[in-house]
């Protein structure tokens, strides 16, 4: 009970620092900081608008890309293939999750960005830059460059633990499926993800939450360029981005530091949101789950 206690105390007073240290800023702007495109430090003219945007659009480009990989790849590992092919792999998996985000970064930067600069994107740019989604210059870095980075990241989380979720199936259960003449894939589908759902969701809840305060990563690939585009291939920022790059820069000035710690509530409220919307969710599953057994 003192340890809960004690991890319940540093939340409360982690969030009621943050709104401390954001009054400043929020009695000057407003809720209109929230909808702002401005980023003038010179003449204090802040606005949350494009790293909300940049954090958002980084986030599903990978939950879309990391999502199905994960899922399959735990899928294939615990279902289809050689347990010596297996454990080499989840060991595999268990290393990529422990590689600092930082090392991701650097990697990205000076590595994937190039690559992405001189082989992929110069075909969408010039072949297909007639849809916004595409269009721009070959930079390297930029949102699409962000948002690969990212699902390589969370990837390994979600797969260890869809991965585990897979293999605490009762193996009962499944050979009273085989028994009654169900195939490979019906027992694989109707039975081990059904079983599984709850801890499916949750290891999904768990790779949006990493995606959406990644910092470190994002920053290195972003571009970090305080404007909204909706093609893919031009650089922005994330809320997380921006307390990296320029946090350093509002030490000295008193406003500046306080817009900086109010983006930083902003992603907390956020990240708490998801995971109260996930716990909900999840409850849901599971009564809805109890009701059809």
């Amino acid at each position: 009970m003192l340890c809960a206690l004690i991890i319940l105390i540093i939340m409360i007073f982690l969030f009621y620092e943050l709104i401390a240290s954001s009054i400043p800023s929020i009695k000057k702007y407003g809720i209109g900081f929230l909808f702002s495109k401005d980023w003038d430090p010179v003449q204090e003219k802040f606005g949350a608008f494009p790293s909300i945007c940049g954090t958002l659009v980084s986030t599903v480009i990978a939950m879309t890309i990391a999502v199905p990989l994960s899922f399959m790849t735990a899928f294939f590992l615990v279902e289809f293939s050689h347990p010596i092919l297996s454990r080499i792999t989840g060991q595999a998996i268990d290393l990529l999750a422990a590689i600092p985000s930082i090392i991701y970064g650097m990697w990205g930067l000076f590595v994937f960005a190039p690559f992405m600069q001189e082989h992929i994107q110069p075909f969408p740019c010039n072949k297909l830059g007639f849809i916004p989604l595409f269009r721009g210059y070959p930079m390297g870095v930029g949102m699409l460059t962000a948002g690969l980075i990212l699902a390589l990241m969370i990837l390994p989380f979600m797969c260890a633990v869809i991965r585990d979720v897979f293999k605490m199936v009762p193996p009962v259960v499944k050979e009273a499926a085989y028994g009654v003449g169900c195939t490979t894939w019906e027992v694989s589908w109707n039975i081990t993800t059904k079983y599984g759902m709850q801890g499916i969701l949750g290891a999904l809840f768990l790779g949006l939450g990493r995606a959406i305060g990644e910092t470190m990563a994002v920053t290195f690939v972003i571009g970090n360029a305080q404007n909204i585009s909706i093609s893919l291939m031009e650089p922005g920022n994330s809320i997380a981005s921006t307390l990296a790059s320029q946090f350093s820069e509002a030490v000295a000035m008193p406003l500046f530091k306080s817009v900086l710690l109010e983006l930083g509530l902003i992603l907390f409220v956020t990240t708490f949101a998801i995971q109260v919307i996930a716990q909900l969710w999840l409850e849901k599953v599971r009564k809805s789950m109890g009701a059809g057994l």
